[in-house]
């Protein structure tokens, strides 16, 4: 039985269609990239699995429980902005990621210097320990995306969505928090879905990349149609070669 059942999901604003037709099986503790061209409903399927939106039709379940009403501790989300407490350390912003499963929702005591270490461990992993006691405003735009990334990992949840995590992050940084996502994937088994425009991560870390795109076009309205899962790509054991996977997305969308 699938961990991640998507059925038929349709998903509109109004009269403008976003999705048609989706339907998704995935595995728990899969990685799944998830590619397309922009405007192509990508962050719109991320919304929908975190359950911050509802789908005009069809349904989600995960673990094969009723669909989400509302976004649960089960699902960690990293956004393309960064979203961190602007009122707490970046070592306090690590261990309220952990704290949220807690009845109170914060640490004392031995509980609190246990928090304590494992959010200096996470911090050393994504490279912030040398201003673990600054606030978020003091730092730069990619650093403050690692802690948002550092936070929604310490809260372990069985799902982790992400939508361009590592866009704002320099090359070196990227492949430091690619290891510290497949390390961290490796301990908790998570589910993860990520949104990336950059193909070669996608194959390097997922073990299916599918593609979102428009089957239908209207060359004289872009809108009536919504876009859909087009391929769903292996990327385990080198998968499809890449060029191919370059050269049939280029034929779609000619540069």
């Amino acid at each position: 039985m699938s961990f991640v059942t998507v059925e038929n999901i349709f998903q509109s604003y109004g009269r403008r269609p976003i999705l048609e037709r989706v339907n998704l099986t995935v595995d728990e503790g899969e990685f799944i990239s998830i590619v397309g061209a922009s405007g192509c409903g990508k962050s719109t399927f991320l919304r929908l699995l975190l359950a911050q939106e509802q789908p005009s039709r069809g349904e989600i379940r995960i673990a094969d429980a009723p669909p989400a009403a509302e976004p649960g501790l089960d699902r960690g989300v990293v956004f393309q902005k960064y979203s961190v407490f602007p009122h707490l350390t970046v070592r306090d912003n690590v261990v309220a990621g952990e704290s949220f499963r807690r009845r109170w929702g914060y640490f004392t005591g031995a509980a609190r210097r246990d928090a304590i270490r494992r959010a200096n461990e996470t911090l050393a992993r994504i490279g912030l320990s040398n201003v673990a006691d600054q606030y978020p405003a003091t730092l730069s735009g990619g650093m403050q995306q690692r802690l948002a990334i550092g936070q929604a990992l310490a809260a372990k949840p069985r799902i982790l969505l992400l939508d361009e995590p590592f866009g704002a992050l320099d090359p070196g940084i990227r492949l430091q928090m690619h290891g510290f996502l497949t390390d961290l994937r490796a301990e908790t088994n998570m589910t993860v879905f990520m949104v990336t425009h950059d193909l070669a991560e996608g194959f390097k870390l997922g073990d299916r990349v599918v593609v979102f795109d428009k089957p239908r076009w209207d060359p004289t309205d872009p809108d009536p149609y919504g876009a859909t899962i087009t391929y769903d790509f292996d990327a385990r054991d080198g998968g499809i070669p890449f060029q191919r996977i370059q050269e049939e997305i280029h034929a779609v969308h000619p540069a």
